[in-house]
C-alpha cells in the first residue's frame, strides 16, 4: 500500500505508475490524480492543445484511428447519431435555433443536449463545459 501525496488516499501499487526513480519504484501521485492534473494541464495551456491539433493534422494513422471510431460510434448509436443529423439540419435550416447555455447562460460552444432521443428537436442547451459537467454528474448516479 502507498498514500498519494496529492489526495492523501491509502492505495495499493496497482494505483500508482511506475517510476524507476522513486525509492520503491511508484510516483507518489495516484493514477486517478495524476490523470485529474494532465487533463487540467491540457485544458490550460493552448499551445498543448495546439500541438495535439497538429499531430492529429499531420499524422494519417491518428486522423484513421479518429475516424474509424467516429464511424463504430455511428454504427453503434444510430438513435443519437439521427438526433444530432436532425438538430444539426434544423439549425441549418432555420428551425432551431441555439440559446443560451441554461445553467451558466454563456453563449459560446453551444451543445444540444437530449434528455430523450426518440425526440430528437426537444434539446436543452448547455455550453460545452456544463454538459460534460452534466454528463459526469449522471455517470457518478449510476454507481
Amino acid at each position: 500500500m502507498k498514500s498519494c501525496f496529492k489526495c492523501g488516499d491509502e492505495k495499493p501499487f496497482s494505483e500508482f505508475y511506475r517510476h524507476k526513480k522513486m525509492s520503491d519504484g511508484y510516483l507518489n501521485k495516484c493514477k486517478e490524480c495524476t490523470k485529474k492534473a494532465v487533463r487540467q494541464h491540457r485544458r490550460e495551456n493552448e499551445s498543448v492543445r495546439e500541438y495535439d491539433r497538429r499531430r492529429y493534422r499531420e499524422d494519417p494513422n491518428r486522423r484513421a484511428k479518429s475516424q474509424e471510431y467516429v464511424k463504430k460510434w455511428r454504427r453503434e448509436n444510430p438513435e443519437r447519431y439521427k438526433a444530432h443529423l436532425a438538430v444539426n439540419n434544423a439549425i441549418r435550416d432555420g428551425r432551431l435555433r441555439p440559446l443560451p447555455c441554461e445553467v451558466c447562460f454563456n453563449t459560446h460552444d453551444l451543445h444540444a443536449h437530449h434528455e430523450d432521443y426518440s425526440k430528437p428537436l426537444d434539446v436543452k442547451w448547455l455550453c460545452a463545459k456544463c454538459h460534460h459537467r452534466h454528463h459526469a454528474e449522471i455517470g457518478k448516479g449510476r454507481g
